[in-house]
């Protein structure tokens, strides 16, 4: 029953992820008027990771789209199974704290009307970064390789962490499906990144983590790490 229950809670969370993506993004105003919602967006792009570019768009009301292109992954010795190259576009919902951080920042920022970019010189190619603000009360943006702007910082760990938990989300799907055993170590390495603040929003993939906690071919204690987590998400979203 309660892991009928679980598969359920999954599926509604697939459902209004994509509902709430599907509603008009534009909403009226006071005067009756039709007013675009303000949107925040980070692009980034680095030639040689496994992937090179993703941008995240997030709408105030928490809805959104992640697009991003996987590089193909070969198969190695603890993997026999490598993964094609594929292109992603899926709609998120965030929660209500991240998105009132991530807009809070951006309007902090002056809507990214600034220089960005730090004039060190010598700084490592970390990849190209560029944060946009749109809305009825402003616009603008930003690119820079590394900021020295603790507020475009803030924001970069942000949509970093959301970015890698949904990496991650397809990472588990795919053990999932072709190599159970790799999910051990995957699932000790999310809950570590999740304790230290580098995997945000694990809502966005609990319909993954579900499956996983209800798969009785699953080793026990990788169920219950998938388990801790949707019970998490469950928390963090009351």
């Amino acid at each position: 029953m309660r892991a009928a229950l679980r598969v359920v809670l999954g599926s509604v969370l697939v459902l209004c992820t994509v509902f709430a993506f599907a509603a008009q993004t534009i909403a009226p105003a006071a005067d009756g008027s039709a007013t675009k919602q303000a949107e925040v967006s980070f692009q980034f792009d680095r030639t040689g990771l496994p992937v090179p570019r993703f941008t995240l768009r997030i709408r105030e009301d928490g809805t959104g789209r992640y697009q991003a292109d996987q590089a193909e992954t070969p198969a190695t010795a603890n993997s026999m199974r490598g993964q094609a190259a594929q292109h992603i576009d899926r709609p998120i919902n965030l929660t209500r704290g991240t998105v009132a951080k991530i807009f809070k920042a951006a309007r902090a920022a002056n809507y990214f009307n600034i220089e960005c970019a730090s004039k060190a010189k010598n700084i490592a190619d970390t990849g190209k970064k560029t944060l946009t603000y749109t809305g009825s009360d402003g616009s603008g943006s930003c690119t820079y390789n590394y900021s020295e702007n603790k507020t475009v910082d803030t924001l970069t760990n942000i949509f970093f962490g959301i970015a890698y938990t949904l990496d991650e989300g397809r990472r588990l799907e795919f053990l999932h499906r072709y190599d159970r055993l790799g999910l051990d170590a995957e699932m000790i390495s999310l809950g570590q990144e999740a304790e230290a603040g580098r995997a945000l929003e694990l809502g966005t993939i609990a319909p993954a983590l579900a499956l996983i906690a209800d798969d009785t071919a699953v080793i026990q204690r990788v169920r219950l790490r998938a388990q801790k987590i949707l019970e998490q998400v469950a928390t963090e979203n009351h």
